[in-house]
């Protein structure tokens, strides 16, 4: 059963925020210390004065309350989904899925663009925001993917593309490996690209695909601090997020300085608005513990859905293309010098025109 759903926080829960973000306990800070030690300590009092004194989510409630929503359950969990369909009842379907930290609100800047084109399918990964906590063990990737397939196969779509980035983009790919029938193409807008055991092609890459497998792998043997949390201890440290609005809002606000573009900085309003979907969903430790069922480090799973990769200078890393059509297929590939990890809310414009591209070459 697909029933209807509309956001709408208590005000009791409102006032509660008020109320914390009004009590904080700030820590100290060493003189000088800039970012070597995390985000600074007048950069997350400003966000949170922000958040307490000016923000408006009944206006973000608002906002997402303009797209039809829905739930539906699927292997016993819930699942919230944003449908927006285009005008032409022929349009191809496309299923859209968000990363860490991120959340359906990451597509808010381009619902409108992509919708004129394609009847667009926008789930909350299980554990995260509006579809809720999971309550068992297993929510991996595999079976989220799972849970996409049927998705749309509940919702009557039978040839449907793919995209994500983050999380969405690891999703992305295994739907297309569990459903290849359906599945007619995977957009990415980041694509990890270790190489695989053995390989010794490093030596005809380019001075500057060489530099990007040197930063992927910096990254796969130096993980960023949550994800070496996450994996280990996701309860543990989820105590802090859970109980703590500034605690959650600096742990998010970090990566969206970190992993973007100077140039194309999210605006604080659409952080702020993130932040809130994880606070009053109460998704802190669910959405921590993908990173602990998820079990990573083995060769990328098949994907023979063709795929079209979205490069941005400015991500957590760059795929390197020799490297990834080991694997896949892929049909369209495109560098930006602009954009970074949330590629969506930072350049929606140059997002939304790939991803039409590369769904227009598979007609």
């Amino acid at each position: 059963m697909i029933e209807p759903f509309r956001v709408h926080v208590p005000q009791a829960d409102l006032d509660d925020l008020a109320d914390r973000l009004a009590r904080t306990r700030w820590p100290d800070e060493l003189p000088d210390a800039g970012w070597d030690y995390g985000i600074p300590l007048a950069r997350v009092r400003e966000l949170a004065e922000h958040w307490r004194t000016a923000y408006d989510w009944r206006e973000a409630e608002a906002e997402l309350n303009r797209y039809p929503q829905f739930t539906t359950t699927i292997d016993g969990q819930n699942i919230h989904f944003l449908h927006v369909r285009a005008a032409d009842p022929d349009a191809l379907p496309l299923i859209l899925t968000h990363g860490w930290p991120g959340s359906v609100v990451e597509f808010l800047d381009v619902l409108g663009p992509l919708s004129e084109q394609f009847h667009l399918v926008v789930p909350s990964i299980p554990g995260f925001g509006f579809s809720g906590p999971t309550r068992e063990r297993g929510w991996d990737v595999d079976r989220v993917a799972r849970a996409w397939a049927e998705l749309m196969r509940r919702l009557g779509y039978r040839r449907y593309g793919a995209q994500g980035g983050d999380w969405g983009s690891v999703i992305s790919t295994r739907l297309g490996g569990i459903d290849p029938k359906h599945v007619v193409g995977v957009h990415l807008n980041y694509l990890p690209t270790p190489p695989p055991p053995g390989w010794t092609g490093e030596a005809g890459l380019s001075d500057g695909d060489r530099d990007r497998l040197t930063r992927i792998m910096r990254l796969k043997t130096q993980r960023h601090p949550h994800q070496v949390l996450y994996a280990s201890r996701p309860q543990t440290v989820s105590y802090a997020l859970h109980d703590s609005p500034v605690g959650q809002l600096a742990w998010i606000a970090e990566k969206f300085t970190e992993w973007t573009d100077p140039r194309s900085a999210v605006g604080v309003d659409r952080i702020l608005t993130d932040v809130s979907v994880y606070w009053f969903t109460r998704t802190a430790a669910s959405s921590a513990r993908l990173v602990r069922e998820s079990a990573f480090g083995g060769p990328p799973a098949p994907c023979p859905p063709p795929l079209g990769v979205a490069v941005f200078a400015h991500d957590i890393t760059q795929a390197v293309r020799p490297i990834a059509e080991l694997t896949y297929t892929i049909r369209q590939w495109s560098e930006f010098d602009r954009g970074g990890h949330f590629a969506p809310l930072e350049v929606p414009e140059l997002f939304a025109d790939d991803v039409r591209s590369f769904f227009w070459s598979l007609r």
